[in-house]
């Protein structure tokens, strides 16, 4: 979501049946492939250049093909640190979230950071795409207030629930079932998802800031905006415009701009204490290896691992495409070459982040800044990981953001995921209504579980309402009926 946004950010790959010859499809999703004559054009000068001086006899020349990929290691490098800047207040934010979940505060900073860094490398070395990897935003929320606070879970154990979710990555993407599984889920859905944990997160965001708060004659109702002695709700929302203002600007890393001026404008008020800019990394040790898999055999154990795992995969299928398009990196035939390695190191990314302590990692749509300043390679993932290794020296800054300024990134994130609504059909009530039942239920339930599982029995129950249930699928009929059974179990 931003941010390990998926699908919804993508207007683009929405299935579309009056689609020409000419399109194709990958993993369920439909896309124009771009043209290629530029690119070759570019690639042959940049190749022509690159040997008459030499360099493409180098380690990252040979290494990243960049030649080949019609870029120099200046561009890749520029792109690198565009990508870093506008997804780099995941330190920030991450850390605030899983807090919430009585997680260390500092060892989340280190653990986001050193995720990042890793499964970002491996993405660049493995599978040689500029696409960088960090926690995804909406399952960190869902891991913190979802699994922990609503389903009592331990923070180990909702580790524990991320790992296993990574380890069937893992496997469906080295057998290749992973593109029978999207299609086997309704278009619709899949838009929902994305838009209903952006929504999902407004709620979060809008909480955290008091600008909404609790009332027991209508469930919640607006917060106290004109208390002089406490402004977080007014510099949460100020916030928020100026990164919304900023992005629409285009101006490189504005998220990060926007949550530094309202936390900076936070210290007089008393809002946020100044800690300093640099020091030593925080200790790892208080979530590094403490996964705790005591309830694995338990049914909400289960749903909570599909929850991780649905939103997991469809968020990379969206980037992944989405950011490839983009960069022209797509074959003549519309197919992602090396596309099984990209999914392994999304995979691991899940795996190696909840051992070190934090909810999942997956790609990130903001790759797409770096792609539009050059980036070609992994080469620009490489960058982005070195930088994130950097980042761990700024423990203290971390340390001073408060929450309200962190809700403003959460709400810009939540309109920006929120714009799947637009990609769905609205021709056909029995594709619609479940999917909007998907997406309302999540903030108002305060689980994306919830959600998904709402969607799905909604919608297999009007197919065969309506006489139409050859059209689901047979994975939809299983997970309505696991859901079902969810629901009507006690706890």
């Amino acid at each position: 979501m931003p941010c390990g946004r998926g699908i919804a950010d993508h207007p683009k790959l929405a299935v579309n049946n009056s689609f020409d010859a000419r399109e194709s499809k990958v993993a369920g999703l439909y896309f124009r492939p771009l043209s290629t004559d530029r690119g070759d054009t570019m690639a042959k000068q940049v190749r022509k250049a690159a040997t008459s001086s030499g360099t493409s006899e180098g380690f990252l020349e040979n290494y990243f093909q960049l030649a080949k990929n019609g870029t120099t290691i200046r561009t890749e490098t520029i792109a690198g640190l565009t990508t870093f800047l506008t997804m780099v207040y995941i330190v920030f934010v991450n850390p605030s979230i899983l807090a919430a979940a009585g997680m260390d505060k500092g060892a989340v900073f280190v653990a986001t950071c050193i995720a990042a860094a890793v499964s970002t490398l491996v993405m660049a070395l493995y599978a040689n795409y500029p696409i960088a990897l960090a926690p995804g935003m909406g399952l960190n929320a869902f891991f913190a207030f979802t699994v922990v606070i609503t389903y009592k879970f331990t923070w180990q154990q909702a580790l524990a629930a991320v790992f296993c979710s990574g380890v069937i990555f893992f496997l469906i993407s080295l057998f290749r079932i992973r593109e029978y599984i999207i299609n086997s889920i309704p278009r619709n859905l899949k838009f929902a998802i994305s838009a209903g944990v952006g929504f999902f997160l407004a709620i979060i965001a809008l909480k955290q800031a008091g600008i909404v708060v609790g009332n027991q004659a209508t469930l919640v109702t607006l917060g106290n905006l004109a208390d002089k002695a406490n402004l977080a709700p007014v510099l949460c929302l100020l916030g928020f415009v100026l990164i919304v203002a900023l992005n629409q600007l285009k101006v490189t890393g504005g998220t990060l701009i926007g949550i530094l001026v309202v936390a900076i404008i936070g210290i007089p008020l008393g809002l946020a204490q100044y800690t300093g800019i640099v020091s030593m990394p925080p200790s790892i040790a208080p979530t590094l290896f403490k996964l705790d898999f005591s309830r694995i055999a338990e049914a909400t154990f289960l749903i909570v691992v599909f929850s991780f795992l649905f939103v997991d995969v469809f968020d990379n299928a969206g980037t992944l495409i989405g950011v490839s398009q983009r960069a022209g990196l797509l074959d003549r035939k519309g197919n992602l070459p090396r596309m099984k390695q990209a999914l392994l190191a999304d995979s691991f990314a899940a795996m190696f982040g909840s051992l070190i302590g934090t909810s999942t990692t997956t790609s990130y749509i903001e790759s797409a800044s770096g792609v539009s300043a050059g980036g070609r390679t992994g080469l620009t993932a490489a960058v982005v990981a070195v930088l994130f290794l950097l980042a761990l020296f700024f423990s203290p800054l971390a340390g001073m953001i408060p929450a309200y300024a962190t809700s403003a990134a959460l709400l810009y994130v939540a309109c920006v995921m929120a714009r799947g609504l637009a990609d769905m059909k609205w021709d056909d009530l029995t594709e619609y209504a479940p999917a909007v039942i998907a997406a309302i239920a999540m903030p108002l339930t305060f689980s994306i579980a919830t959600g998904i599982g709402l969607g799905f029995i909604t919608y297999v129950v009007c197919k065969v309402l309506t006489g139409r249930f050859r059209e689901v699928s047979l994975a939809a009929y299983i997970l309505a009926l696991v859901f079902a059974v969810k629901f009507a179990l006690p706890g």
